[in-house]
């Protein structure tokens, strides 16, 4: 294994989680995370978060270094997740849980809520629009809860949910990644 991302802040800045080369897999770049994370600053601590289609596991170890209560990670290919493993015993996080599972078959069961949900699956497949369906059907989501898509630049991002509000919204490259919040009245 070649590839690793670097932990940006927290507990366990500077540390770096290593993982395999896998089809579709392209972590969060170091300055779109440190956005993200800015955006959420003083909502992660204690959080309950949800990192659907976990591939390097950037942004859910991300969330535990910077004080998440509980991560639980999603992701289909057995290469990954061993590798997700490995990351949490080398960090000794145990407040994170991997699951090898497809994510919207993991949705299509129950459970949550959680309070902030990380959903960065491959472009141009229409895996966001259905897991968002699915989020928000399947009571995933808490009444408050962050919503961070990760997606091709050209999708129109105000028509994934009608319950969500866009609240941050940019461009890189040829990436769109946006902060939603969900208010349940």
């Amino acid at each position: 294994m070649s590839n690793e991302v670097r932990i940006i802040a927290g507990q366990w800045r500077s540390r770096r989680i290593r993982f395999p080369s896998a089809d579709q897999l392209r972590p969060t770049p170091d300055r779109v995370r440190e956005t993200l994370f800015n955006w959420l600053q003083g909502e992660i601590e204690g959080a309950r978060c949800l990192d659907l289609y976990a591939g390097s596991g950037a942004l859910g170890f991300e969330a535990a270094s910077r004080g998440a209560r509980r991560v639980v990670t999603v992701e289909r290919a057995a290469r990954v997740c061993a590798a997700l493993r490995q990351s949490c015993a080398a960090l000794g996080a145990t407040q994170v849980e991997v699951i090898q599972a497809e994510a919207t078959r993991f949705l299509a069961g129950s459970g949550g809520p959680f309070d902030i949900v990380f959903l960065d699956p491959p472009y141009r497949r229409g895996h966001l629009v259905r897991c968002c369906r699915l989020l928000e059907t399947r009571g995933w989501l808490a009444d408050r809860a962050w919503i961070y898509l990760e997606a091709e630049a050209e999708l129109p991002i105000e028509t994934v949910s009608g319950h969500w509000q866009v609240l941050r919204s940019q461009k890189s490259g040829d990436v769109g990644y946006h902060l939603c919040h969900r208010s349940v009245q």
